[in-house]
């Protein structure tokens, strides 16, 4: 064992009390631990939310974290979040499919440069099948309050369950459970937000929104396969506004899209690294893989230097978000140029760009007869349609608001810290946390996509798997040290936001740093940056060394040289 801790007791008092004198030295008075130091006591962590995050936590703390009791309660009755959810047209994601990926489950048959939702959606569920996942995930179940409880040091939920149907619709029963550690994975798009426009819901048509699409397991095409002689306003810029309208543009009478903000649509992120490994058009705006290319990426050697290099592109393009400097000069230049030579028929559009995003097929749209684009303020909806600031009426059929999600943090579930106060509370005027993960006074909870967490450049996948691998990492060590309570202290909290607040200002917009430089920040967790409680009534801070054993000498079962596996030992590189 580590050598024990001893007062002297000193007979004479002349004695020179630098001296060590072995024969007088008495052991201060607790009881040792009745456990081994590496028999880590039961710990239970609950998750809300099974999309990409929730699926990491449930890979990663049940795989590091001994002696875990670990569910996920989804609301949903399916994994995936929002590409469950979500099924809009044209919905994909606007990051490289092959970037768009785990580090540690990569896919090589993805079927073009930017994949569609459904195949998104299927990658998940591959992997939750790979890692047999589903019994630690509840499927319709509702987190609908949670409270920490001081004395106990636990999180108190309560859940909504689904149990079936009657005549009156679905039925339901509630429950509570607790949790030692608390995680909220709902991410940034589990909140939709309509717009507020004067006489929206007075609209006489088909009024929807693009988080709403269609019944479950519907396809789109689907939802509009009547809409042929239909007129259908879309409201918005962001990147489903421009999934949508190319998508619908073929299948509808007259897309209009309603524009308030302004984008830049940029050519395919890291396009010519793509051209260059699968030798292919590098002007094509969305690869479709041939069979041939799929096969290249059969070949291991092949696939891991293609998809680093790709990402080593994609994580290359921060330096365009800082303003002001030669590079970003450069690249707006180049995106301009692509924007106008794309809208050489409808030249004026060029113009209403700000947003950098990647938009595969909308320029190309834009410019179609049947398609008109509008920058002129909504004044109001009306029963027929839309009236724009400069008298402008337009009629529609329908209405589509691609109008995103609320990003305000204001979580749909009430979440309740030290003293009672809640994280609506706490978050007003508005959210501040630390690295994106915790909040001081909400012990042992920490979430995913936090605020000020989307990355400027590279992939935001990363980014989450890093927050899960933090988390794990502090649920160890509040496992392994036999602490109640683990708490960001305030001023580590002010010390981020006050970073945040410096590093906006040198941006031409304000998403956060980097990738590489986020995952580099929670790669090593700042334990001076927390306050502890011991769960045991024991003034020592070491008592979690227990008994002096580890387990397997406690029990004299299992490998008690287990320091010369291996798995464990570091063997150093020999120089040459």
């Amino acid at each position: 064992m580590v050598g024990g801790s001893y007062r002297l007791s000193v007979q004479n008092p002349s004695v020179d009390l630098g001296v060590t004198i072995g024969i007088q030295a008495q052991p201060l008075r607790f009881d040792l631990g009745d456990f081994a130091i590496d028999e880590y006591r039961p710990i239970k962590v609950v998750c809300v939310g099974a999309g990409f995050s929730g699926i990491l936590a449930a890979i990663r703390f049940p795989q590091k974290v001994p002696n875990v009791d670990f569910t996920i309660y989804e609301r949903n009755n399916g994994i995936g979040g929002t590409w469950f959810t979500n099924r809009f047209p044209g919905l994909a994601c606007d990051i490289l499919s092959h970037c768009y990926q785990l580090t540690f489950e990569p896919k090589t048959d993805w079927s073009s440069f930017y994949a569609p939702g459904p195949e998104i959606l299927a990658y998940l569920q591959s992997v939750v099948e790979k890692y047999k996942l589903m019994p630690y995930i509840k499927l319709q179940h509702e987190v609908l309050h949670a409270r920490y409880d001081e004395p106990s040091g636990k999180w108190h939920l309560r859940i909504r369950r689904r149990t079936g149907s009657d005549a009156q619709g679905p039925t339901y029963e509630e429950f509570t459970d607790t949790a030692d550690v608390f995680v909220t994975a709902l991410g940034i798009f589990s909140k939709w937000s309509w717009p507020n426009i004067e006489g929206l819901k007075d609209f006489g048509g088909k009024l929807m929104h693009s988080a709403d699409f269609g019944e479950e397991n519907q396809h789109w095409r689907d939802v509009v396969k009547d809409w042929k002689d239909k007129r259908v306003g879309v409201i918005g810029i962001g990147s489903t506004a421009i999934q949508i309208v190319p998508a619908l543009q073929p299948h509808v009478a007259k897309v209009v899209n309603y524009v308030r903000g302004k984008a830049w649509i940029c050519p395919p992120f890291a396009s010519s690294r793509l051209a260059e490994l699968v030798e292919r058009d590098p002007n094509s705006e969305n690869y479709v893989f041939a069979d041939d290319d799929k096969e290249k990426f059969k070949d291991p050697t092949f696939y891991k230097a293609f998809r680093h290099d790709l990402q080593a592109d994609v994580n290359s393009l921060d330096k365009a978000i800082l303003a002001g400097t030669e590079w970003q000069e450069q690249r707006r230049a180049e995106v301009e140029a692509h924007m106008r030579k794309k809208l050489a028929k409808k030249s004026w559009i060029a113009d209403q760009s700000e947003r950098l995003t990647p938009g595969p097929g909308y320029l190309e749209a834009l410019c179609e007869d049947n398609v008109d684009f509008i920058s002129s303020p909504i004044k109001r909806v009306t029963k027929d349609g839309i009236e724009t600031a400069d008298g402008n009426n337009q009629e529609f059929d329908v209405l589509i608001c691609a109008t995103g999600y609320d990003y305000a943090f204001q979580l749909g579930i009430p979440i309740i810290g030290r003293s009672g106060v809640s994280l609506q509370e706490k978050w007003t005027p508005y959210p501040k946390s630390y690295m994106a993960v915790c909040v001081d006074g909400f012990p042992n909870w920490f979430l995913t996509m936090g605020p000020n967490s989307c990355v400027s450049s590279g992939s935001q996948l990363t980014v989450i798997e890093r927050q899960i691998d933090y988390m794990v990492e502090v649920t160890m060590k509040l496992q392994r040290e036999r602490l109640k309570s683990i708490d960001v202290k305030p001023e580590a909290v002010k010390a981020f936001d006050d970073y945040i607040e410096n590093y906006f200002p040198k941006t031409v917009f304000t998403q956060g740093c980097s990738t590489l430089h986020t995952i580099r920040a929670l790669q090593h967790p700042r334990w001076e940056d927390f306050n502890y409680e011991c769960i045991d009534d024991v003034d020592n801070c070491l008592y979690w060394f227990g008994n002096g054993q580890t387990y397997n000498e406690k029990t004299m079962t299992g490998d008690r040289a287990w320091y010369l596996a291996d798995d464990y030992v570091d063997y150093p590189p020999v120089p040459e």
